[in-house]
């Protein structure tokens, strides 16, 4: 069963500043607390369908590597990428942009695809005992730290 866990933040920028800032992965460490840093794969070195990337992530002293591939690149719409792991997809993460008054609202979304028997594996990779709830205190952090540096 698919969990979905969904943030919404209003941010003082355009949908396209926004999205330009989230779809350039090589920039996900300065927001995320959990992903570090990130990479594109050989032949791929921006937001495009098809293209591929390594999520390098932390937790204390746990450190695993995702790959990512996006599939969807809606320049101030959507950003939308494929995370796995040894060639699984376990999870599906996005990001939506919506125009306001003040700038955008941009809302981050992440798709829990692993099934029962691989959520051991997944703790003793990231020693993250409650996914559900990490994901949702990073997502907010993520937001925030985007926020805070697209506003300023």
């Amino acid at each position: 069963m698919t969990k979905r866990i969904e943030i919404s933040r209003d941010i003082a920028a355009s949908p396209e500043q926004v999205y330009d800032a989230i779809s350039d992965v090589t920039r996900m460490g300065e927001w995320s607390e959990e992903c570090h840093s990130c990479e594109w794969h050989e032949g791929s070195d921006g937001p495009e369908i098809g293209a591929t990337f390594d999520g390098h992530n932390r937790n204390g002293e746990y450190a695993w590597t995702t790959q990512g591939k996006i599939i969807e690149a809606d320049p101030g719409r959507a950003f939308v990428f494929e995370c796995s792991m040894m060639e699984f997809h376990f999870s599906t993460w996005g990001y939506r942009f919506e125009q306001t008054e003040s700038g955008c609202r941009v809302t981050e979304w992440s798709d829990d695809l692993r099934p029962e028997t691989a959520l051991e594996f997944s703790k003793q990779t990231s020693g993250i005992d409650d996914r559900t709830e990490r994901n949702r205190s990073t997502m907010s952090q993520t937001l925030e730290r985007l926020a805070a540096a697209l506003e300023n």
